[in-house]
């Protein structure tokens, strides 16, 4: 039994976002919620919310669904387009910031 969940656009970019991923990657739904819960990372809030949304999709498929037993096996973060903002410089001059956003996947899966 397994199930997905997808975030797009996401704020922040996505090599910050797969230092969380890499936590929780092949652990337990529990130990991964825990982990995140006390991780002081920013893309961690919104990774944490996306556990959740794949633990509600599976609890969907099939509601007597055990969580001790549902490990996260696919945790991925993908560059998303990125937001180009200017911003007034010296002497008549603009400065260009670059506002990263990432796509985020992750996959439960439960051993039977």
């Amino acid at each position: 039994m397994e199930a997905k969940a997808t975030l797009r656009f996401a704020r922040g970019s996505a090599r910050k976002a797969r230092l969380v991923l890499d936590q929780i990657r092949n652990k337990r739904v529990t130990d991964a919620q825990s982990i995140l819960s006390l991780s002081r990372k920013r893309a961690s809030v919104n990774i944490g919310k996306l556990l959740a949304s794949a633990v509600a999709n599976a609890q969907v498929k099939d509601p007597k669904l055990d969580l001790n037993q549902v490990y996260v096996t696919k945790a991925t973060a993908d560059v998303g387009p990125v937001m180009k903002r200017y911003m007034p410089r010296a002497q008549g001059r603009a400065y260009l910031i670059r506002k990263q956003t990432c796509h985020i996947s992750l996959e439960i899966k439960s051993l039977e």
